[in-house]
C-alpha cells in the first residue's frame, strides 16, 4: 500500500489538503468537468477555460523535467541560493518543485523525494533524479 491509498481525495481542493498531501508524499490536483484540463495546484477555476466545475485527483510521483533554473537571488521564505527549480511534467498536470541531489537537464526523468517547508511554513514539494 502507498502513501497515496492512505489519503482521502477532498471534493474540493484546498491549498491545505493540497499541503498535508505533500507532506505524506502525495501531489494532488485539479481535473476540469468541462474541458478535461488537469492542473497541479488548488484554483477556484480551471486555468485552461476558467470552469469552475473542477473534481481532486491524485497526481503521479513520477515525471520529466519540463524546463529547470537555478535560482541564485532567493524568494522571499528561502535563504538558500543557488538551488535548482523545475517544472516536472507528470503526463497530465505539470508542477513546480526543487531539486534535491543531482542536478537534472531537460527531459531527465525524476521521482517525488519528499519536501521542505519554507521560512514560513509552506511545504515545497522536491523531486531527484531517477537512476
Amino acid at each position: 500500500m502507498s502513501a497515496q491509498d492512505d489519503i482521502e481525495l477532498p471534493e474540493t481542493l484546498s491549498y491545505h489538503d493540497w499541503a498535508a498531501a505533500v507532506r505524506e508524499g502525495q501531489l494532488l490536483g485539479q481535473s476540469c468537468n468541462d474541458c478535461d484540463h488537469v492542473g497541479g495546484v488548488p484554483s477556484g477555476a480551471c486555468q485552461e477555460c476558467g470552469g469552475r466545475d473542477l473534481t481532486t485527483v491524485e497526481l503521479p510521483t513520477t515525471g520529466t523535467v519540463y524546463t529547470e533554473t537555478t535560482i541564485n537571488v532567493p524568494p522571499e521564505g528561502f535563504q538558500e541560493r543557488g538551488y535548482q527549480v523545475v517544472v516536472v511534467d507528470l503526463g497530465d498536470a505539470r508542477v513546480m518543485a526543487r531539486i534535491v541531489g543531482e542536478h537534472v537537464d531537460i527531459g531527465d526523468d525524476v521521482s517525488l523525494s519528499g519536501f521542505i517547508d519554507t521560512d514560513d511554513d509552506h511545504p515545497a514539494p522536491t523531486f531527484e533524479p531517477d537512476d
